[in-house]
């Protein structure tokens, strides 16, 4: 059974009932297809459900236009925002990667971690530069699909890149006074803040560590001069109140941690386990991504961590009886859910264009790749004989193909062109390897 995003309203206009009842029906098909692992998915599964959802959006855009409330945000709209964000994840598990239903997933991760950026009120020029880019990329991906997407998800994709941009701008714009001189010293801070919040989570607190931090946040405060850090021409570089602002914060949050030693409020624990919980999970799947990812997957992991971060009242995490949550267990939520949306973040943009049937190839072919190029670096081999287990496994792979191409029973799976470049780049690097060896071991030489 699916949960709702977070924020629901019934529907007041009667007749958008009919629509919540085929969303709903809709998101259930979803669901259950993002369940079943006894076969891969397949790109007719997901485009019958898309146009089916599109179609939904016609008529709701109709009934509201007809009524003048073409902005109103009820029930439907959040069943609709489930079915999208699904469909979004399958067409990157088919891999369709660079269509636009695609891009409505990363929207709302990117969104979730502008917000919580802005709110830490701390972050590097890199995370900004990373964003942008992802956006630009985005962008690119609905220019590609105006001839072959609905208008009406076009424009709700524009319209959710627009408020990233927004969010991404005034974030830049708060960095902006930050000089070139500053710029190490601030990312350098971000880093131990970062990393002292990491050690707080810890199974096990490592106080040894934390002490470590501390000690170079003293360092760089004995380096200042009246508070202020100097260039080597011994003037005051612009964006001093923005490193010393975010030195200070550092020091005061290592403090607080140390005397934690990791123990958080109990009246929050069952809270900080569950976003553990999902940190691990994402951690892990971020290590053996490649293997056992299918990007669906990724939806429970987006809702949990959407109802947990809604949940707040004004911001703040509260406890049963309406009680704020203290600094300490406030900033360790809050550095979890931020933690599990970069996680997100990262295994979404990190997906490949390649369907969930041609992974175990492709994936084989990549170490394959790595295992060449390795070999390439390290000067080769002494001897053809050397690159048979390569030849083989090669061989093997290229003799899976009918026609050229890489079949799933009557199925031609999504990702034919990058499997099948992958699969020429190994054979070239095998082959320059050989060639190179044959000359090292012929008798002129």
């Amino acid at each position: 059974m699916m949960t709702d995003s977070p924020s629901l309203t019934i529907p007041l206009d009667p007749k958008e009932r009919p629509i919540l009842d085929r969303l709903l029906a809709l998101r259930d098909k979803l669901s259950l297809l993002k369940q079943d692992r006894s076969t891969y998915i397949k790109s007719r599964d997901v485009l019958d459900l898309y146009e089916q959802v599109i179609e939904q959006v016609h008529l709701l855009n109709t009934i509201r236009e007809d009524h003048d409330k073409p902005l109103e945000q009820n029930r439907v709209d959040n069943v609709l925002d489930d079915c999208f964000q699904l469909i979004s994840l399958f067409f990157l598990t088919i891999g369709r990667n660079n269509e636009a239903p695609a891009v409505y997933s990363m929207t709302s991760t990117i969104r979730r971690l502008l917000d919580h950026l802005k709110e830490a009120a701390f972050y590097s020029p890199k995370d900004l530069e990373s964003a942008g880019q992802t956006l630009d990329s985005m962008q690119v991906t609905l220019k590609r699909g105006e001839e072959s997407h609905s208008p009406h998800l076009l424009k709700l994709l524009r319209n959710r890149l627009d408020t990233c941009r927004q969010l991404l701008s005034a974030l830049q714009l708060s960095l902006a006074d930050l000089s070139l001189e500053m710029t190490p010293t601030y990312e350098r801070l971000v880093s131990i803040l970062r990393s002292i919040s990491a050690a707080n989570t810890r199974q096990k607190f490592p106080s040894g560590e934390v002490q470590g931090f501390q000690d170079q946040l003293r360092e760089i405060q004995t380096t200042m001069v009246d508070g202020k850090s100097l260039a080597e021409n011994s003037t005051t570089p612009a964006g001093q109140n923005v490193a010393t602002e975010l030195l200070n914060r550092c020091l005061k949050w290592s403090d607080i941690v140390l005397e934690r030693q990791g123990n958080i409020d109990e009246r929050f624990k069952l809270t900080y386990e569950k976003l553990c919980s999902i940190r691990n999970h994402l951690e892990k799947l971020s290590i053996t991504q490649a293997w056992s990812l299918r990007e669906t997957d990724l939806y429970d992991y987006q809702r949990q961590l959407d109802r947990i971060d809604e949940s707040r009242v004004n911001g703040n995490f509260e406890d049963s009886l309406g009680n704020k949550a203290d600094l300490h267990a406030q900033r360790t939520l809050l550095y979890l859910i931020r933690r599990s949306y970069a996680y997100i973040y990262t295994l979404i943009i990190s997906s490949e264009p390649v369907s969930e049937a041609l992974l175990p190839v492709f994936n084989q072919l990549q170490t394959l790749r790595r295992c060449l190029l390795e070999v390439k670096r390290s000067g080769g081999v002494s001897s053809p004989r050397e690159l048979y287990p390569y030849s083989m496994k090669l061989h093997s792979i290229d003799d899976m193909r009918v026609d050229g191409k890489f079949m799933v029973g009557a199925d031609i799976p999504e990702g034919q062109g990058s499997v099948n470049s992958l699969l020429a780049e190994c054979f070239d690097l095998n082959y320059e390897l050989r060639i190179e060896a044959e000359e090292n071991d012929s008798p002129e030489s």
